[in-house]
């Protein structure tokens, strides 16, 4: 028998239901980075076997029952994975009691709020991206840098904002409501939430239409239900700058979109960069996964499995269930050990335990994840990374629906 059996990871992973796209994403991910650590000998010599788990529809239930069956079955030494939007946190409890290191990326206020709450009980629960919040106040950062720096001259300065009806979108809209009027923008248009999943946006559309924004964010983050969205609003386009929640960059929506979606921006608080090292990762990534494949998100948990071996061979190897003296070993290494991943600096707040946000939390980018925004400028063609500085690679230009709306309305 070997002296040195496999290390099982879980991954709770979205495989079906409303965010598929993104689960199989995700599963790429981790599978790549699991893959590269395994052949680079592993963690301390030992090889990892991953354990990934759909959680459907990602209600709490589906979530929890996930956690259980990787701690309780498995035998998991950590869960790493992408999203899981919907448990608000009820797995905590869970991993607190099993005292493994849990690594998501759920992008939630929340996850501060549980952390702060309890450090001791919750020691092992990161976030490996910064929290929702920080979308919405980093957009209205991000269109008026654009204003004032020329890149863009609205022809007003009225915003509209719709929002999904998922706990997340709601809190992206709101923060965006919060700052707006602080950055000159005038809110004429909700925050509006649309029940979601759907896919018919035309009645919502209708009635933002009349007010003339130059500004239209939509916070909900389904990346076929933004196809819908962007095509209807193609059938009337408006003279606005569209901007469009994280599900924008999954080659689903360019492929459902076509020209239609060209000229849309879309953001995130951690994707892949245009870099050397994100370059090189994409590469790998469409190697292994084929070119329909979508790195931008498959980055997430890559990094983060990544993140988690080094802390974890730095604090002397894994710690399985009950092992709480190993894993808080590992978590402090996880805390002191800044990594420079593909989508750029992963470094854990003392108190909150996730992935501090350039520009929108620190100045420096060498101490911050860079909170990106890509713009489809061709379908076909890779996203475009437009901000911030210094990671952008292209300029802000303006959508052909734009063009086309000036030259109607003599503008």
């Amino acid at each position: 028998m070997s002296q040195n059996p496999p290390i099982p990871i879980g991954s709770m992973l979205p495989l079906s239901g409303p965010s598929a796209a993104d689960g199989g994403e995700f599963h790429h991910g981790t599978r790549l980075a699991v893959e590269e650590v395994n052949a680079s000998g592993g963690i301390c010599g030992r090889q990892i076997e991953l354990i990934p788990i759909d959680t459907c529809t990602q209600t709490a239930g589906e979530v929890i029952s996930a956690a259980q069956k990787l701690i309780h079955e498995h035998g998991v030494h950590a869960i790493i994975n992408g999203y899981n939007i919907g448990p608000q946190n009820s797995e905590y409890d869970l991993i607190a009691d099993a005292g493994i290191i849990y690594i998501h990326h759920n992008t939630s206020l929340q996850h501060h709020d549980t952390v702060a709450s309890d450090p001791d009980r919750y020691f092992g629960c990161f976030m490996g991206d910064p929290a929702d919040y920080w979308y919405g106040q980093g957009f209205i950062k991000f269109i008026s840098w654009l204003r004032d720096t020329g890149g863009w001259t609205p022809h007003n300065n009225r915003l509209a904002i719709i929002s999904g009806s998922k706990p997340y979108s709601i809190v992206v809209a709101n923060a965006m409501k919060s700052v707006a009027k602080d950055f000159g923008w005038n809110l004429v248009f909700g925050p509006e939430i649309v029940q979601t999943p759907t896919t018919n946006w035309r009645d919502v559309l209708n009635r933002v239409r009349p007010l003339d924004p130059a500004v239209l964010a939509n916070t909900h983050f389904y990346a076929v239900d933004l196809a819908a969205f962007q095509k209807q609003f193609m059938e009337s386009p408006m003279n606005a700058l569209v901007y469009l929640q994280y599900g924008a960059m999954h080659q689903t929506f360019r492929e459902m979109t076509e020209k239609d979606g060209e000229g849309i921006v879309v953001g995130t608080v951690i994707g892949l960069l245009d870099d050397e090292a994100g370059r090189a990762f994409a590469a790998r990534y469409h190697a292994r996964f084929g070119e329909n494949s979508t790195p931008f998100v498959g980055c997430l948990p890559y990094s983060s499995v990544h993140h988690y071996a080094m802390a974890a061979s730095l604090a002397g190897g894994t710690g399985g269930p009950g092992d709480f003296d190993q894993n808080r070993r590992i978590a402090a290494k996880l805390h002191d050990t800044i990594y420079r991943s593909v989508a750029g600096t992963i470094n854990y707040h003392p108190v909150w335990q996730s992935a501090i946000p350039f520009p929108d939390a620190t100045s420096d980018p060498s101490l911050g994840v860079p909170h990106l925004f890509y713009q489809i400028q061709d379908h076909k063609a890779p996203l475009t990374l437009i901000a911030p500085e210094p990671y952008n690679k292209g300029r802000y230009k303006a959508p052909p629906w734009m063009l086309s709306v000036a030259r109607t309305d003599g503008s």
